[in-house]
């Protein structure tokens, strides 16, 4: 790396850092106007307020707009070297743009490192934290109940829950089919399952009122009573979904969760499947959005940069409503999931390819 190089990352980073906190800041100004009287009703106390909510408010946004602050920042310091002849002295000594540009994608692997460790790994934890304040101080409501629920907990068994309740970890009008060869070999019915919230081992129920019948054939056998400890390969976070639920589970997580639910045969997990594949998209979004800004804005215009910031910000909020609108129709519209994250990826990279072509030389 050159002294160039250090000082186009310096002043690329340096601009990155300062818009974030500038931005959400006023972010954080307006939450606060809002939220405020629901923090007072519900006496939220204030390290909880500080700690638990706004400490885990700002990673979150400024990584959802992350893409938006590193258009902001290409545009606004390139600008400003083109402004100063800079680039114009650069490019004038020999050096290509394509030379000019390492800096710039050096800077975006750093920042697209980041907001991928921060967006698998840290800010799921945040969540969290987040969603329980919230739940306990802002009234958000959560799911915590859940009717007609029927999933593959093994291989060849089916248990279905009439209705669930997740605060007393309760369903009624429980079942559970096992089959083998397409054939029913044991039905077990209770009227309550209850989890065991208590016991040292994972899947442990209890089940009241129960009844098993188990087929040999022609021949039939039934067991009943009150209560039975039993294993079922389930848990009561199988059972209730959550609005945001998906942004509370680490990368690994994410996948194991989708996996199981795939293998139960649920079809709950397009929102899951979403975000996974978002969050390694909107990793590489931080190199074409970089290309795209520095592409408009390397050229010393009469005017100064307001236009092609306003170019910026405009493709930037057009980038993230993109990815809004994909999302939903995944979700909604049984779009693939994979397609539907790299959507704006795909239409952005062509976008600045065209700039990248018809950049200075």
């Amino acid at each position: 790396m050159k002294r160039l190089d250090r000082y186009i990352i310096a002043k690329f980073i340096g601009t990155y850092i300062y818009s974030i906190v500038l931005i959400i800041s006023i972010a954080i100004v307006f939450d606060v106007n809002e939220n405020l009287h629901k923090f007072t009703n519900h006496n939220a106390p204030l390290k909880a307020i500080v700690f638990d909510y706004y400490a885990n408010f700002v990673p979150y946004f400024a990584n959802l707009f992350s893409p938006l602050f590193v258009f902001i920042a290409v545009i606004f310091f390139t600008s400003k070297l083109a402004g100063n002849s800079e680039i114009i002295s650069m490019l004038a000594s020999g050096m290509s743009f394509r030379r000019l540009m390492r800096p710039y994608m050096i800077s975006a692997a750093l920042i697209a490192a980041l907001n991928f460790y921060l967006g698998s790994f840290v800010i799921p934890k945040g969540n969290v934290v987040k969603m329980e304040f919230e739940r306990l101080y802002k009234n958000k409501r959560v799911n915590t109940s859940a009717s007609n629920v029927q999933l593959q907990v093994g291989k060849g068994i089916i248990a279905y829950i009439n209705q669930y309740d997740d605060n007393y970890k309760t369903g009624y009008g429980f079942s559970l089919d096992k089959f083998e060869k397409k054939k029913l070999v044991s039905h077990m019915t209770a009227s309550v399952i209850q989890y065991d919230t208590i016991s040292e081992s994972r899947f442990h129920w209890k089940v009241r009122n129960y009844k098993i019948r188990t087929l040999k054939g022609l021949r039939e056998e039934i067991v009943s009573g009150a209560e039975r400890d039993t294993m079922i390969m389930m848990e009561p976070l199988d059972l209730v979904f959550s609005k945001g639920q998906q942004e509370t589970y680490t990368t690994p997580e994410l996948r194991q969760y989708i996996s199981k639910q795939k293998d139960r045969g649920s079809t709950n997990v397009v929102q899951y499947e979403v975000e996974f594949h978002k969050r390694i998209a909107m990793s590489f979004a931080s190199f074409i959005l970089t290309v795209i800004g520095a592409s408009l804005s390397a050229r010393k215009r009469k005017g100064g940069m307001g236009m092609y910031l306003g170019i910026g910000l405009a493709l930037s909020f057009a980038y993230i409503l993109l990815q809004t609108v994909c999302s939903t129709f995944a979700i909604n519209a049984n779009t693939p999931p994979m397609l539907a994250a790299w959507i704006p990826n795909i239409i952005y990279f062509f976008v600045a390819y065209y700039c990248y072509r018809h950049a200075p030389n």
